[in-house]
């Protein structure tokens, strides 16, 4: 069972498949490794791709503390799958919670990403959402505590933003919230409480976001209502951005819509590798209207 182990002692389970160019994907919080199937079979036809589990997540290992799982530990995660698979630079590619993983990493190693993508990320993190996100994020922990995955996995994957994967893919949906009845939930509830609770907000990194130079994708879902706001901002605070709606789609986009997602992070990462991914001209600027 292959596996790295980050500065703390923490194992995290990894798998790969490809040659090439390496492709990090970076999971959200109902999901994990396996998540990224639909991705992993189309793009390791031309890239070497890694899915890994991360802390809280079997077969990764469970710490006991939630102050160990916190936004610190999740980045220094890629960078523990990185250096322990010796890579220099990959795309990293987030969802969700991982695509917060993803921007800190960007913030705090920017020379370790030949690009960002930015999944579904922002819920909970524009000012006037923040602290219900947190109430929210305990409040379940408490609930998985209390009754595992087994009475929750059902109600939280039928959320306003999870719906639409019901409804275009039963079968995808059904194997969705199986994956989900088999983690953990200690490790889930740590990470809520350890993570998704006490995570900074993205505006935290105005000036990081400013000074980005890395190629960044954003990609959210139009009808993933809590991350709209979220990406707007990002793109008009990184020059290094660039912003993809996907039409009628919800939080899981990766799911939902595994085709058009590959072929949009498909022709930013060419435009990347051919030189040809540009920061915003200066004139874009918005200080005018005509």
């Amino acid at each position: 069972m292959a596996k790295v182990t980050t500065d703390d002692g923490v194992k995290l389970y990894y798998e790969e498949v490809g040659q090439g160019t390496p492709i990090l994907f970076v999971h959200e919080f109902m999901g994990e490794y396996r998540s990224w199937e639909a991705q992993l079979r189309h793009f390791s036809r031309r890239y070497r791709c890694i899915a890994y589990n991360a802390r809280g997540y079997p077969p990764s290992d469970v710490p006991e503390r939630a102050e160990d799982y916190s936004f610190e530990h999740q980045r220094a995660g890629i960078l523990a799958v990185l250096d322990g698979l010796k890579i220099d630079k990959a795309h990293i590619v987030g969802l969700s919670m991982g695509a917060f993983a993803t921007f800190y990493f960007g913030m705090k190693w920017p020379e370790r990403a030949l690009s960002l993508t930015l999944a579904g990320i922002g819920s909970g993190s524009m000012p006037e959402s923040r602290a219900r996100f947190a109430q929210e994020s305990v409040a379940a922990a408490d609930k998985l505590l209390a009754g595992g995955w087994e009475k929750s996995a059902a109600a939280r994957s039928q959320s306003p933003t999870r719906v639409q994967l019901q409804n275009k893919d039963p079968r995808a949906f059904e194997e969705f919230v199986r994956l989900i009845k088999q983690h953990s939930a200690q490790g889930s509830a740590l990470t809520l409480k350890g993570y998704q609770a006490l995570r900074p907000s993205l505006d935290d990194f105005r000036e990081q976001m400013a000074a980005c130079k890395v190629p960044t994708l954003i990609i959210s879902g139009d009808e993933d209502e809590p991350c709209l706001d979220a990406s707007l901002m990002l793109k008009r605070r990184m020059p290094s951005a660039g912003l993809a709606l996907m039409p009628q789609t919800g939080h899981a986009c990766n799911l939902e819509e595994p085709e058009l997602f590959n072929a949009t992070c498909e022709r930013f990462f060419h435009q990347v590798e051919s030189g040809q991914y540009r920061m915003r001209d200066p004139r874009a600027a918005p200080d005018r209207i005509l």
